[in-house]
């Protein structure tokens, strides 16, 4: 009841995100039943687990976009106070699970009337012609296998975000430093090695309390709005408190090689396909799996990689602004781009392999490659909301410092440029590359 009444209180903005999850559940529903349809219409038990296998990539899509809304809507984001009244971590990650599961479902019972509606069992009148393949009209439908169908889509996304969104222990490690053995065998909490005597001196044992006192008070502060450690009571020259830039992470994200080499072995796939003749073969579409995989492997390797590209040469204020918000947020806006940049070059490549004059491309293969790239760049959308979410306390004191609002705007046209200057030509050449072997 709590998550049907903060779903229905939300903002326009949440609200039309939620219906993208539930649209997006409604087109993987109806394919989903659309295969079922075609398993009772054909004996053929092969070619029917085969449509039900490519379903997955839409499935997928679904989830990611209902895990991506999840995390950028602000009602389930923990926030001080919250635990007082029983809405700790856990309860809002179960409330955000739950208004998933929600979305999910009127997407599902949506899908199954328009299926029913199309086979005649609401009104009487059913499609004709090639629709019959995948309809099943005359046949009756087996309502368990439907449901049991219909159902994926809810559970998958719901478990999803509970699995991403679940409490976490904010450091490793934290027990076994605190457990760390001093000198002559006493507790310490420090690993830092104390010269002899150190326990002797007057006062050093009080200092240090009052500084740990005064770093575990710091901290939640610094967790929320992003700032390094050190720099919570910097002042500026006039006395009003200091803008302190995001942390920049100085260290890309791992993904970058094993990106590359996923990369490169599914071209070699590809290439080796070609050559052996099998280029319709399942190793052909393997290769293609393992290209698309190294493209969202190497997103925010080379978002990253982008950040650091706009700081080099001697930048300006424009440049560093906008480096450091690529380089901060590389993993959570170079993980969707990279998901883009692979269903793009997927899309390409089976473009060109595919033949015009070939009768099972229908509505249903339209329909999932509409929503397998919708579902990707609705994803980026959002994952750019939330790290505008992420930056708005730095945004505001930006603001307040006196800094112009098209400086701000600047700087966001700045790195969507360079993400477009950097991604684009290689979705290019990957989507040429993957092509040109299987074509040929």
């Amino acid at each position: 009841m709590l998550a049907l009444r903060l779903s229905l209180g939300a903002r326009p903005a949440v609200q039309v995100r939620r219906l993208l999850v539930a649209g997006a559940s409604a087109g993987t529903g109806f394919l989903l039943l659309s295969a079922l349809g075609h398993a009772l219409s054909h004996p053929d038990p092969a070619a029917s687990a085969l449509r039900l296998a490519w379903c997955t990539a839409p499935l997928a899509a679904t989830v990611y976009l209902a895990v991506a809304v999840a995390r950028a809507d602000p009602a389930t984001r923990p926030r001080p106070g919250l635990s007082a009244v029983g809405l700790g971590p856990v309860r809002l990650m179960a409330i955000s699970a739950a208004t998933t599961a929600v979305s999910c479902l009127l997407g599902s019972a949506l899908a199954l009337l328009v299926f029913l509606q199309l086979r005649g069992d609401l009104t009487g009148m059913s499609l004709g012609g090639g629709a019959q393949e995948f309809l099943a009209a005359g046949r009756p439908l087996p309502l368990p296998a439907a449901l049991t169908l219909l159902a994926l889509v809810p559970l998958s996304a719901s478990g999803a975000v509970a699995v991403t969104l679940r409490p976490r222990e904010p450091v490793k490690g934290a027990g076994r430093a605190a457990r760390a053995y001093g000198r002559f065998g006493a507790y310490r909490r420090t690993p830092v090695r104390e010269s002899f005597g150190a326990y002797g001196r007057f006062g050093r044992q009080l200092g240090a309390a009052a500084r740990g006192r005064r770093t575990a008070a710091e901290a939640p502060a610094q967790e929320q709005d992003g700032t390094p450690a050190g720099d919570a009571g910097a002042e500026a020259v006039d006395g009003s408190p200091a803008v302190v830039p995001p942390p920049v992470p100085t260290a890309a994200p791992s993904g970058l090689p094993w990106g590359v080499a996923v990369l490169a072995v599914g071209l070699a796939v590809e290439a080796l396909t070609s050559r052996t003749g099998s280029a319709d073969g399942p190793a052909a579409f393997l290769g293609l799996a393992l290209t698309s995989l190294g493209l969202a492997l190497v997103g925010p390797g080379l978002t990253h990689l982008c950040g650091r590209l706009l700081q080099a040469v001697r930048p300006g204020a424009l440049r560093l602004l906008a480096g450091r918000v690529l380089m901060t947020e590389a993993t959570r806006i170079g993980r969707p781009l990279g998901v883009v940049c692979a269903v793009v070059s997927a899309a390409y490549t089976m473009a060109s392999l595919h033949d015009p004059d070939d009768p099972s491309a229908g509505p249903l293969v339209v329909l999932g490659v509409l929503l397998v790239a919708g579902c990707t760049v609705a994803t980026l959308l959002t994952a750019a909301v939330e790290a505008k979410q992420a930056h708005a306390d730095t945004t505001a004191s930006l603001r307040r410092l006196g800094a112009p609002a098209g400086t701000l705007r600047r700087a966001a046209s700045l790195r969507a440029g360079a993400l477009l200057a950097l991604f684009g030509p290689l979705t290019v050449a990957v989507a040429e590359l993957s092509a040109w072997p299987l074509g040929g």
